[in-house]
């Protein structure tokens, strides 16, 4: 992945498109709530895991908590197909006629718990979850292809990291910690 092309589609998508309220501060690099307890993440770490995960236009990608579907549209940007977890029916189904607007039509959009990922579609190139477990769910680690990353923040309510999780060619998982981070929690087994 060109992390000059991501920066140019980050300064193209308009974030006030995913964003109900506080559209007029959607510039702003911080984080908003969307409702149902939920937050849209602030653009720079949007953008910080994206070129993290180094997507190709190959990639089969798995996402857990599509929330508002800013980090999705990313996602469906720079990869080949994008299947989206999300737990809460209105913010799914929001999610997915933002990005359906916006002409994305590389994502299957899930309602359901991904805690446990999403088995029928796996394996996946990348996994990314967009919510704060208590450990990194070995399910996603199995569902991880061979050469892939895993990246999810990991802790409690008060301190979170956030892990990349590689698997080699030979099935070896290596686990890295990038920066501390907070967000939301993950709703699932893996809730902190």
């Amino acid at each position: 992945m060109n992390t000059s092309a991501t920066k140019v589609f980050f300064k193209q998508l308009n974030r006030q498109l995913f964003m109900e309220q506080y559209k007029d501060l959607a510039h702003v690099d911080r984080a908003f709530p969307i409702g149902f307890g939920q937050t849209i993440s602030q653009p720079s770490l949007v953008l910080y895991m994206t070129e993290i995960l180094e997507l190709k236009p190959n990639h089969k990608v798995l996402e857990i908590g599509t929330g508002s579907g800013y980090q999705t549209a990313f996602l469906a940007q720079f990869a080949n197909w994008v299947y989206t977890v999300e737990t809460i029916e209105p913010l799914k189904k929001k999610a997915e006629e933002r990005l359906k607007a916006l002409n994305y039509y590389n994502i299957d959009f899930i309602l359901g718990d991904g805690t446990y990922g999403l088995k029928d579609y796996a394996p996946y190139d990348r996994i990314i979850v967009t919510a704060a477990a208590r450990e990194i769910p070995a399910t996603l680690i199995e569902q991880l292809s061979p050469g892939g990353r895993l990246l999810i923040p990991v802790g409690n309510k008060d301190a979170q990291d956030l892990s990349l999780i590689s698997k080699d060619s030979e099935g070896t998982i290596t686990v890295s910690t990038i920066k501390p981070v907070r967000f939301v929690p993950l709703v699932g087994d893996f809730e902190i």
